[in-house]
């Protein structure tokens, strides 16, 4: 069979084809006598998983706790956590091991930490990201696979995506991720009857009507153009599983209530708009989680060599942290350590927004397991080793929480590992090179 494809226009075509949505609502009489399962099937509710970044790392005397183990000592630039230290977990000294690799500044460490792999060039992602490993898993059935978001507003600002040299588009506008989520064709998830949109099922017949020529087509190209080929096909099925949700009746949800829609407001990287927007953000994604619209999610607060800046200033976060002087009496940098301040002060909003959504006995956070890491240990010696590190939630039951974790200088990428094994990846090893793993951090494997 002869093909006139455009690679473009297929995506732009599927692109259009996906951007309705539809929201799930949930009534306790949906549940079992425990709250915990859907009366109807038996389902257990669902568990997510989600990835929280900040850039340029910590002041590490002043974050990490002195000993391992439950109830850690909470350092100055993590008190603001103690209301939610119970359900979340710290992790250090663990390291990025490069193997000859450079260290490339603010580049290296986030890379290697989604990854297991040692970044050899600027850009992109040396393999496939865990968390997108994790959303083949537990994202195929909701209307999203993943959704990404960047509260600093650059949509490059992301460290998801299938590896060469990709990257998954952040969302930098709340009112654009309102619009996404909640707009024009979102349906009514009270309404009592269900009828499925003409155009999503045309657009479901047109995909799968070109996943059956992929052999065809396969056929007819080399090596590289193939494994090109699968990427493309695979996104292909996910779409076409995201379609196929909006053909079916979704089950109902109790905290899913559809939020207000958001107006468009400044977006850069002035951090009193950044913590602003991402406000906004976490609410919407927490609705979205709620509502069953995605299971996955990426949040950047900053970027890696981060670009914030305070109002009425040019003087951006990264500046600071190689430029201003470690003040004697304090034993830090005072104007950049602000900015840490405000980055928690996030982190904490973060948690406590999945933590207000009650899901019969338990919380969104109660099944929600958040990993949040930095890229730099400390930023004014672009260290790798020791990155700050947290998970936050128990995903539904599967991890111990309120522990600091010391991996004794053990790879980073046992921390992937770990991820990936509780949300149900059948992985024994991961990693490359010296980060290829197979221990697993038992302390907080419930």
């Amino acid at each position: 069979m002869a093909f006139d494809l455009s690679r473009r226009t297929a995506l732009k075509g599927i692109m259009n084809g996906a951007a309705i949505t539809v929201g799930v609502p949930l009534l306790d009489i949906f549940l079992d006598g425990n709250g915990e399962a859907l009366a109807a099937t038996g389902a257990p509710l669902p568990v997510r998983f989600g990835t929280w970044f900040w850039g340029l790392g910590v002041n590490p005397t002043r974050w990490f706790p002195d000993n391992a183990g439950p109830g850690y000592d909470l350092k100055p630039e993590l008190e603001i956590i103690k209301p939610y230290a119970h359900k979340i977990n710290i992790l250090g000294n663990f390291n990025v091991m490069l193997d000859g690799a450079p260290n490339l500044p603010h580049t290296s460490g986030g890379p290697a930490i989604r990854t297991g792999r040692a970044l050899t060039a600027e850009g992109g992602l040396p393999g496939e990201s865990f968390d997108v490993t994790i959303g083949d898993r537990i994202g195929t059935r909701t209307r999203f696979r993943s959704l990404e978001t960047s509260a600093s507003g650059d949509p490059r600002n992301s460290l998801s995506g299938r590896g060469g040299g990709n990257l998954n588009p952040s969302e930098g506008s709340a009112a654009g991720l309102y619009r996404r989520l909640f707009g024009t064709s979102f349906k009514d998830p009270n309404g009592a009857t269900f009828t499925p949109d003409p155009e999503v099922m045309a657009r479901r017949s047109v995909l799968s009507a070109v996943s059956e020529q992929r052999q065809s087509l396969e056929s007819a190209v080399g090596a590289a153009d193939r494994q090109k080929l699968d990427q493309y096909f695979t996104s292909v099925r996910q779409l076409e599983n995201q379609l196929e949700v909006e053909l079916k009746k979704p089950e109902p949800l109790q905290a899913c209530l559809v939020p207000k829609p958001v107006e468009d407001r400044p977006v850069n990287a002035e951090i009193e708009n950044v913590v602003t927007n991402h406000a906004l953000m976490t609410d919407l994604l927490v609705m979205a989680l709620a509502c069953d619209q995605t299971r996955v999610f990426n949040m950047m607060f900053n970027n890696g060599a981060s670009s914030l800046t305070r109002i009425g200033s040019t003087i951006t976060h990264h500046q600071l942290t190689h430029e201003e002087a470690l003040d004697n009496r304090l034993g830090y940098q005072p104007e950049a350590t602000y900015f840490l301040s405000r980055i928690f002060e996030a982190w904490t909003y973060f948690v406590a927004a999945l933590d207000k959504v009650q899901e019969g006995p338990r919380t969104l956070l109660d099944n929600t397991l958040v990993f949040a890491h930095s890229e730099t240990e400390f930023a004014k010696f672009h260290t790798i080793d020791n990155i700050p590190m947290m998970t936050a939630g128990s995903g539904g039951g599967r991890i111990r929480t309120g522990i600091y974790v010391d991996g004794l200088g053990s790879p980073v990428s046992r921390v992937g590992l770990t991820l990936q094994q509780v949300m149900g990846v059948p992985v024994d090893k991961w990693g490359a090179q010296s980060m290829e793993t197979g221990k697993s951090i038992g302390e907080i494997v419930a």
